[in-house]
């Protein structure tokens, strides 16, 4: 069979069989068996049609230090995935990873259906088809806007004409076309970081990859890059991943969102889930300003999915994925919280500070059972309460955390 022929079945930088997820017994017998190699090749190919990143078990240290741990995830075509997590968790060196900027120390990381690296191969980024936008825009100083978007497409070898084409349309889906001619000097921040989006949508890349877009943006530049990102996501499928340690980014944003701690993925969910069914106490705390309550004497409640847990010596009805345990951790967010009307629906607490927010007060207490434990509810204006005073607290959702069982 003619190499042509292969290449037109596989990309020609994944040829060599070291590229492929498979057996190195298969990719014996697919050269032997010539006449079938076609047939035999798309099928490894459309094993997995709609996965357009799959990572197994990725491992990464630095001098010693692991700072990547087992991360597996599989992230469908066209989803917009978020990385989220504190400082030092990994989340850009799983980024670096999937670009082909660092090499595995263990694992495998697939795009397309097609193995990109491993502990003994890495496919070089410019081999990737992954587009990248950086948090500090990473623009040419000395090139106009349309230049820049073009740029990558140049040294692909595009001819001028199409080049100018591809930039202007990219340009077009960003709402920048009339500021092909500027230079990136004479942009705002916001104008810049969508020149970069539109030089990553030039190259069609099969992954979009975003390291922290929005970090170098004011609040309220933000708020409308947000808007911004879904739009451009929705107009274009791209699939994309996001790294963010900005939790509210993340929710806005992402269908589905991969948090990270300490080099481990801990839960990949989508925001609500993530919210309402932490799996763990990090998590948990993570999230939403999460608070975690001390639970006991758990018992099944007469509603599928929720039980009766009694807390600083009061029962509540929460969810829960299990009962008939003596204790467990208790997930919940200062809207869960609120003022009982009367001492016998809630656990007794003294008030620390009240701060007036515009459309409710913040009141953080502590329980009198737990003279330690600081948590915060948000009270209506209208009821009036000051540091010092007795309270209860009525808890009126909560979630048992699976792990803390």
């Amino acid at each position: 069979m003619k190499r042509r022929d292969s290449r037109c079945l596989i990309p020609s930088a994944l040829a060599d069989s070291r590229h492929f997820s498979i057996a190195d017994s298969t990719v014996t017998k697919l050269k032997q068996d010539a006449p079938s190699l076609k047939f035999q090749t798309r099928q490894v190919l459309r094993t997995r049609p709609l996965v357009a990143i799959d990572i197994d078990n990725a491992a990464k240290s630095y001098a010693g230090k692991r700072v990547l741990d087992g991360v597996s995830m599989r992230i469908d075509k066209g989803e917009f995935v978020a990385i989220l997590g504190p400082s030092g968790c990994g989340k850009t060196t799983l980024l670096r990873l999937l670009a082909g900027f660092e090499k595995l120390d263990d694992g495998s990381i697939a795009l397309g259906g097609v193995e990109v690296s491993n502990k003994h191969f890495t496919l070089p980024p410019e081999k990737r088809n992954v587009g990248i936008v950086f948090q500090n825009y990473a623009l040419w100083p000395h090139m106009s806007v349309g230049d820049n978007v073009g740029y990558a497409l140049k040294i692909a070898g595009v001819g001028s004409s199409e080049r100018k084409r591809k930039s202007l349309d990219a340009l077009d889906a960003v709402g920048m076309r009339d500021l092909s001619e500027r230079a990136p000097a004479d942009l705002s921040g916001g104008q810049r970081q969508r020149v970069a989006l539109a030089r990553c949508l030039a190259a069609n890349p099969s992954v979009m990859l975003l390291d922290e877009p929005l970090a170098n943006l004011d609040v309220h530049l933000r708020a409308s890059m947000e808007k911004e990102f879904l739009g451009f996501h929705k107009r274009t499928g791209a699939t994309m991943l996001y790294i963010t340690h900005d939790q509210s980014e993340a929710m806005a944003l992402a269908d589905r969102i991969a948090v990270m701690d300490k080099g481990r993925l801990v839960q990949f969910a989508r925001p609500h889930e993530l919210y309402r069914e932490p799996r763990d106490e990090m998590v948990a705390r993570f999230i939403g300003n999460g608070l975690i309550l001390p639970a006991s004497s758990i018992a099944a409640a007469s509603q599928p999915g929720q039980v009766m847990a009694e807390v600083f010596g009061t029962p509540h009805r929460v969810r829960a994925p299990l009962s008939g345990r003596a204790g467990a951790q208790l997930s919940v967010h200062p809207n869960d919280l609120a003022l009982a009307n009367d001492d016998g629906e809630g656990f007794s607490a003294t008030v620390e500070r009240v701060v007036y927010r515009g459309s409710h007060n913040q009141v953080d207490f502590h329980p009198d059972a737990m003279p330690e434990l600081s948590l915060t509810l948000h009270a209506p204006l209208d009821r009036a309460v000051a540091p010092g005073h007795a309270i209860s607290v009525r808890i009126d959702d909560g979630w048992v955390i699976p792990a803390a069982a």
